[in-house]
């Protein structure tokens, strides 16, 4: 009886402990980790190194790396440096001695000559340590420094390169080695890394510092702060900076953005964007352009399709509590043709005050500008953050407003062979030059021998190479075409470069294969443009016009291009000079009147070259002729657009001693006028100057609409040049009937026969014309007579009435025995002869696919 209860409690007792046990498991735990959490160890917020802490440090000539394998072993944490100097920092030298270097004031002399030369040490070595508790590397997002260099500097922890500056002549080849690019002053930068190049315990900071050349008059380093940034820090609010609008291909209806976020906690970017006129806000999320120069801050650019065309929006970047303010810009309209863009050359030098004031000036004489174009050299030092800061400080309300469309010059390769700050900054159309886009040039890539291999491994290179650094947009009626005249074998030589010994080697020539590698992409691209005017821009001169340049592999190659197409302006830098003229086979026998492209250099900048002798003008060595060039000049140039005109204006924006004009700033400094008309007939004038009016267009007539097969049909013909030789055919299967020349008014007369065995119905009869184009007159070709009895089958057909195969033609000829086997004709001139009025067929030029304008 009682069992039962015992059981029970039994039963009771159990569950009891076994609440008990689980209990203790889930408790202990929560316990745990609040007790870890409770014991976990603080990442330091005060900064780890400061310009105060100690460095060991080897000024001597001699290699860290002590025959070493591994070239960079002294950057790890491991390496023996205990018997290097030690010191706090700064650290420097002027002229061997404790100078100031620029306006830093060294702690720490270091030895600036090797031995008793005056040949200066060509690398420094520098090495400090910072411990961390247990568990705190785990918990660092990353880390943050800043430094101030001359001439060029590597930053290393615990032997991974985390920063690298003004490094383009870095080899990673040697420790010892010169390196930088005189810049002047010392530069300051900062630099981020992230938390995993740490560990806990001992972390060692190395640091590589370059002279940039053997007779260098200074050198200076200083390490002003190294600190952690946590986990989980909260973003902070604060506004994005460069904002600005680049083309796409499509600017009827899409729209790039780039920005940099306002802090280092900023990890990911929108953009906000609505018609002005009212609507939904649409949101479309950045993509991360990474951090370079050491800046801790992201870049980010998002592109948003799907605008209406000719519609005005408006458009804010960044995250909450962090965006831009709200700006506004307008997107192409497919069917307007009026509008300015503005063309500037070197920005450069003077970013902090020249810059600006040329920009404002630009933009008050711009007020319809729908953009600006940039021949290179936008800074001085691509990996100067400073230089950046002060360009898009001067552009700040054009850019955020209209469309910047920028080539790459030679210094946006310095310091930063790999483009990585103009990639970061700007967004531009992969549109570029590709295998796919240079035509038969491809075909030198193709098969398995070692020559075709390298050439592959070239053209795949210079595929990626050349995105965002050579595109086109189309915006209104004008392409706008940028390329890339850097030939620097650095850049463009891949890695892993498959060997190649034969004479033919791609190797052996890589800067003419690579500019003829854009010349082909911009044949292609010239060949089927859809608009009316082409521009180009880039930064080496196909002309140059300072003194002791040229530049003859982009003269060869580009060049000829330019002519074939009749491009419009060719718009270049680089020079820091002023210069506007045209190729000698483009003259006209009336002065200031010209055909052809145009080609410019400018200089928007403050810094100045010398003009080149008249001895040595690369212009008239090389079959061109400047109309204007200048000295000691800062310009910028306002081009209006219309529908049958561009008329470039350029502005004195600032002019120093030496200036070779006498105009005031704010003057216009070089004027000219491109007339084009729809048929292609295209005029330069200078300024004042009235274009040619436009010329009938060229027409055909026929004596008669219908014609029986083996008669002749007389043509007349009026517009066309003087001379130009015709070739006529007859349609639907093309059959040559003959040839004829026009006279000095433009005129055509001519005889021709159609074969006897045309077969009867509707054709046409061509005048084709030396550039390719056509006029055409339709005619009617009734069937051949046949013979009736006793008619001998020799003396051919009777001729059908009207057909005037029984008149001799103004030659004395027949006619009638022209061609009628469909082979070869010849031309008839007829001097004197009325012809009949009615029936005549009438057409309007037209071009075949392809073809270009007649240079006239």
């Amino acid at each position: 009886m009682h069992i039962r209860p015992v059981a029970r409690r039994r039963r009771s007792v159990a569950a009891a402990a076994l609440v008990t046990v689980l209990g203790s498991l889930l408790v202990a735990p929560v316990a745990a980790s609040a007790a870890s959490a409770a014991s976990a160890p603080e990442v330091p917020t005060a900064p780890l190194i400061t310009t105060d802490s100690s460095w060991r440090y080897l000024d001597d000539n001699t290699d860290p790396a002590r025959g070493d394998a591994n070239l960079r072993v002294w950057t790890t944490a491991d390496y023996d440096d205990s018997t290097w100097k030690s010191a706090q920092g700064s650290f420097g030298a002027k002229n061997g001695a404790l100078g100031k270097v620029g306006p830093h004031q060294p702690r720490t002399l270091l030895t600036h000559y090797i031995g008793d030369t005056k040949t200066t040490v060509p690398t420094y070595f520098f090495r400090s340590e910072f411990s961390l508790d247990a568990g705190v590397a785990e918990q660092v997002a990353s880390l943050k420094g800043s430094v101030t260099y001359d001439d060029a500097l590597v930053v290393w922890v615990n032997g991974t390169k985390v920063a690298s500056y003004v490094d383009g002549r870095i080899t990673e080849t040697t420790n010892l080695e010169y390196a930088g690019d005189s810049n002047g002053d010392p530069l300051t930068s900062t630099f981020t890394a992230k938390g995993d190049v740490l560990r806990d315990g001992e972390n060692t900071v190395a640091v590589a510092l370059y002279q940039d050349r053997a007779s260098s008059s200074d050198i200076y380093f200083d390490m002003a702060e190294l600190a952690l940034i946590p986990a989980g820090t909260a973003p902070v609010a604060a506004p994005p900076s460069r904002v600005i609008l680049t083309p796409t291909e499509t600017p009827e209806t899409s729209q790039s953005f780039s920005w940099q976020a306002g802090d280092p906690s900023q990890t990911t970017g929108q953009v906000q964007i609505a018609p002005v006129s009212g609507g939904d806000v649409r949101t479309v999320d950045g993509y991360s352009a990474g951090v370079v120069n050491g800046n801790p801050l992201q870049h980010f650019s998002a592109t948003v399709d799907g605008l209406s065309p000719a519609t005005a929006y408006r458009y804010r970047v960044g995250v909450e509590n962090g965006w831009s303010p709200w700006h506004e810009f307008r997107t192409a309209d497919p069917k307007a043709t009026d509008f300015q863009f503005v063309y500037y050359g070197d920005a450069q030098i003077g970013l902090d005050s020249t810059w600006p004031s040329v920009v404002k000036q630009a933009e008050a004489n711009a007020p319809r500008s729908i953009g600006s174009v940039h021949a290179g050299d936008l800074i001085n030092t691509s990996s100067n953050e400073t230089e950046w800061i002060n360009w898009f400080t001067g552009m700040k309300d054009a850019a955020t407003t209209t469309n910047v469309m920028a080539a790459p010059g030679n210094h946006e390769y310095s310091g930063d062979k790999m483009l990585t700050a103009w990639k970061a900054n700007l967004e531009y159309p992969h549109n570029n030059p590709a295998t796919g886009t240079v035509g038969e040039l491809a075909n030198l890539a193709q098969g398995d021998t070692d020559v075709a291999r390298q050439y592959r491994a070239y053209f795949e290179h210079w595929s990626e190479f050349a995105k965002e650094t050579a595109y086109y947009t189309d915006y209104q009626g004008v392409r706008f075409i940028t390329l890339n005249a850097t030939r620097d074998t650095t850049f463009l030589t891949p890695g892993n470069l498959p060997a190649c010994t034969a004479a033919e080697c791609p190797q052996k020539d890589v800067a003419r294969l690579w500019t003829r590698f854009q010349a082909a992409w911009l044949d292609h691209i010239l060949g089927d443009s859809p608009s009316k005017w082409n521009v180009v821009t880039f930064h080496q001169p196909v002309y140059s016009t300072s003194a002791g340049r040229d530049e003859p592999v982009l003269r060869d190659e580009w060049v000829p291009v330019f002519q074939k197409h009749d491009i419009d302006l060719v718009m270049m830098g680089h020079d820091h000079t002023y210069a506007r003229g045209f190729k000698n086979t483009d003259a006209t026998d009336t002065p200031g009147l010209t055909t052809g492209p145009v080609y410019m250099v400018s200089n928007s900048g403050a810094k100045h070259y010398d003009l080149e002798s008249a001895e040595k003008n690369v212009w008239t060595l090389n079959g061109a002729t400047q109309v204007l060039r200048g000295q000691n000049v800062t310009t910028y140039q306002v081009i209006d657009v219309s529908k049958d005109q561009l008329v470039y204006r350029s502005y004195l924006a600032e002019k120093v001693a030496g200036a070779t004009t006498d105009k005031n700033v704010g003057d216009v400094y070089d004027e000219f006028t491109v007339t084009k008309y729809d048929d292609g007939e295209k005029w330069v004038t200078e300024a004042g100057m009235t274009p040619p009016a436009q010329k009938e267009p060229a027409a055909i007539s026929l004596n008669a609409a219908e014609v029986r097969a083996g008669g002749t049909v007389q043509i007349e013909g009026t517009g066309f040049t003087a001379g130009e030789e015709l070739d006529f055919e007859l349609r639907s299967e093309p059959v040559r009937v003959g040839t004829a020349a026009a006279d000095a008014q433009g005129s055509v007369t001519a005889s021709v026969t159609i074969p006897a065995s045309t077969p009867a119905g509707e054709h046409t009869l061509a005048a084709i014309r030396a550039d390719g184009s056509e006029v055409t007159a339709a005619i009617t070709v009734a069937a051949a007579e046949t013979p009736g009895p006793g008619t001998d089958p020799d003396a051919g057909s009777p001729a059908a009435p009207g057909d005037g195969s029984d008149e001799p033609d103004a030659s004395g000829s027949g006619a009638s025995a022209l061609a009628t086997t469909g082979a070869d004709s010849m031309p008839h001139v007829i001097t004197a002869a009325v012809l009949l009025a009615l029936g005549l067929g009438l057409v309007a030029l037209r071009r075949r696919k392809g073809a270009t304008p007649s240079g006239r």
